[in-house]
């Protein structure tokens, strides 16, 4: 098969397309023709040899596909040959074919094309596990979303307002801005021109919002606790600055903020199954009916994922960055 190597890691140059055996499905496994595969940050950092792969994980970048199952596992039962899918990989996804375990698999929802498909799976397990599983966020709060304009971001925009909550977000442009406005934020927020706690509190009348989507760390870290509520909710996924960042802490404890986060890669596989299984009852039908939908900024021919990864992290996309397998 066709697969993107990165050799010994570097910038995005260092991408390029190879050949190599095809992935032969263990226990409990499916074997993917790949449609189309997702582009993340995190791949970046794998390829820059950031960010290691889990054990008995695929070398080869990418983290969710859409495709088709050709080849079962032994022990198998929730899907047949030919069936549809859009998955979450342990890796492998930049390649020809890629081997998922089942539970990570997911129906495509009906009305959504393989293309939209493939950006689904990182994006939504992503924001449903912190969002609302660890966030636990209810219909009726508020939420500032940090990167409204990434693929996370307009995930989390739209999710949270399909479930009835007040949307801030914070973007660095204005065209980014009108894309957040229409996923559905009620407020968004120039960072180059305007303070965010500031605006968070007067559109709370003072009190501060109630949860906050940050991916961003460092200096954000001490002005989200000022932006939140009593009994507020900061939700870390990421750190595009510090992780290790000096800071009052005294709101958290004054207001009572739950600080917590998650990463996804390295959870287990029953982790990531129960994810799943609740965004199928949950959200699958809001993305039938078309009440939510993937954002696609590009999509490139697969060996071109150097261009999709300098343009990833150039951050001027709008959304999903895809590649065409």
């Amino acid at each position: 098969m066709r697969f993107i190597d990165h050799g010994q890691g570097g910038g995005p140059e260092v991408l390029v397309p190879r050949t190599g055996p095809t992935p032969v499905p263990a226990d409990g496994e499916v074997l993917v023709r790949v449609a189309f595969a997702g582009v993340n940050r995190p791949e970046a950092l794998q390829r820059r040899g950031l960010y290691a792969p889990p054990p008995g994980a695929s070398p080869i970048l990418g983290l969710e596909v859409s495709g088709e199952v050709v080849a079962l596992g032994a022990g198998v039962t929730r899907w047949s040959v030919g069936d549809p899918v859009c998955a979450l990989t342990n890796g492998g996804a930049y390649a020809d074919y890629v081997v998922v375990p089942e539970g990570q698999a997911l129906p495509v929802p009906e009305r959504i094309s393989m293309r939209q498909a493939a950006a689904l799976p990182e994006n939504f397990f992503t924001v449903w596990a912190n969002v609302f599983q660890r966030g636990g966020l209810r219909a009726g709060e508020s939420l500032l979303v940090h990167g409204g304009s990434s693929g996370i971001g307009l995930t989390a925009i739209q999710l949270a307002k399909a479930f009835g909550a007040r949307v801030l977000c914070t973007v660095g442009s204005a065209e980014k801005a009108a894309a957040c406005k229409a996923a559905g934020a009620d407020i968004t927020i120039n960072y180059r021109e305007q303070d965010f706690v500031d605006v968070a509190l007067k559109a709370t009348e003072g009190a501060g919002v109630n949860m906050v989507l940050d991916m961003v760390g460092g200096s954000y870290v001490e002005r989200n606790l000022r932006a939140l509520a009593v009994e507020g909710r900061l939700v870390q996924i990421s750190f595009l600055e510090s992780s290790r960042p000096e800071l009052d802490w005294t709101p958290l404890m004054a207001k009572r903020i739950t600080f917590t986060g998650s990463t996804l890669r390295p959870r287990s596989l029953a982790d990531k199954t129960r994810i799943g299984q609740e965004l199928v009852e949950q959200v699958w039908p809001l993305l039938s009916a078309k009440r939510v939908a993937p954002v696609i900024h590009q999509v490139f021919p697969m060996d071109q994922a150097a261009q999709a990864h300098a343009l990833m992290e150039s951050s001027e996309h709008i959304g999903k960055i895809l590649l065409e397998v």
